[in-house]
């Protein structure tokens, strides 16, 4: 399947990085494990299972040791999340950040504590504890939800086989069973340079919101265009999105770039509905927070957040989380799932036929 860009149109104003990815940012790696399992009948607890974890690294280190700025932002909370509080209170993440289905959260965390207590003996005795950060859509209209089936192997496994280049989008990972408007979503990402290249900003999108008719692509009412094209009676589900960025920010800064992920959603055509949960993760690979320092106070280099320059992060933020749900819209393939439920692709000739019509390209 084709990303957006390969149908001959060009998002945004901002150019990209080289692989139009959150990996576009120094350091950060990427890592999916997707579970595909039976079909026919749901059993509960057995399955037909459609689901997996994705884990996002922002540097290559002990992130409980190296700490990372970061901010979180509920557009609608109607989730699971985990860990969002202490990262409002302390402003920093600790632990790789995992994205799963919704019954699945309690258990990736535990998994996720488990990685950390192997690598970092002292949790829980000298060093405190550690907060892990987990987030969340549910794709139970595809898979054995209530099965629970992401288990501390495929976590594990996640983390571990992170890496930077290119990142497997649609129907991988979070996204395994996920849907994008109804039809067949999963994971998107992108990415924009700012300020001659100095600086990246990186999203990436798991996908599950949306009502057919609301769908815009780059401005243009797609979605008009599909409503009699195997709609199923799915529920306005949820997204999560991810914000990586090199640039040194503050977490009151990257507080307001998460709150601009919500323009960058609202461009693809979601209001963000009564039972949607919405929410952004954002972190920078450059303002590190040792968890033991050496004195209580350090000098630092700091975005001075001159508004016109702020305004620049803004826009790409936009642009990137605009680029990423559309291309987990365009990357996905249609599934079939428990009970014959099927998510459908979006029929992408047709996307491409309609985007000339709309003068998109």
């Amino acid at each position: 399947m084709p990303r957006l860009r390969e149908l001959g149109v060009t998002p945004g104003r901002l150019p990209t990085g080289p692989l139009n990815a959150i990996t576009d940012v120094p350091g950060v790696k990427v890592g999916h494990v997707t579970l595909i399992d039976g079909q026919g009948t749901l059993h509960p607890g057995s399955g037909p299972v459609r689901t997996g974890c994705t884990a996002i690294l922002p540097h290559d280190g002990n992130l409980f040791r190296d700490k990372v700025n970061a901010a979180v932002h509920t557009i609608n909370g109607f989730g699971k999340a985990a860990g969002f509080e202490q990262i409002r209170e302390r402003g920093s993440i600790e632990t790789p950040i995992l994205l799963t289905n919704t019954l699945n959260v309690g258990q990736v965390a535990d998994a996720l504590t488990a990685y950390m207590l192997r690598d970092n003996p002292d949790i829980g005795l000298s060093a405190g504890t550690v907060c892990p950060t987990v987030g969340e859509c549910n794709d139970g209209f595809l898979s054995d939800l209530r099965g629970r089936h992401v288990h501390q192997p495929h976590v594990w496994a996640a983390i571990e086989n992170a890496q930077g280049g290119a990142v497997a989008e649609g129907n991988v990972g979070a996204g395994t069973g996920t849907g994008c408007y109804q039809f067949k979503g999963g994971i998107g990402t992108a990415s924009r340079r700012i300020f001659d290249g100095r600086f990246t900003v990186g999203a990436l999108a798991q996908t599950n919101m949306g009502r057919r008719e609301e769908l815009m692509v780059l401005g243009a009412p797609i979605g008009q265009h599909f409503l009699e094209s195997h709609m199923p009676e799915t529920p306005p589900g949820s997204i999560m999105m991810v914000l990586a960025t090199d640039a040194p920010l503050t977490s009151r800064q990257l507080t307001r770039l998460a709150v601009r992920a919500g323009f960058g959603l609202a461009r693809t055509g979601t209001v963000s509905h009564d039972g949607s949960g919405d929410f952004v993760i954002a972190f920078t690979t450059t303002l590190r927070r040792p968890h033991s320092p050496d004195d209580m106070v350090r000098q630092e280099l700091l975005f001075t957040e001159r508004g016109e320059d702020i305004n620049v992060f803004f826009t790409a933020v936009v642009e990137a989380v605009e680029e990423a749900i559309l291309n987990a819209l365009c990357m996905a393939e249609t599934m079939t799932g428990r009970d014959g439920n099927t998510l459908h692709s979006i029929p992408i000739d047709k996307l491409a036929e309609l985007l000339a019509y709309y003068k998109r390209r």
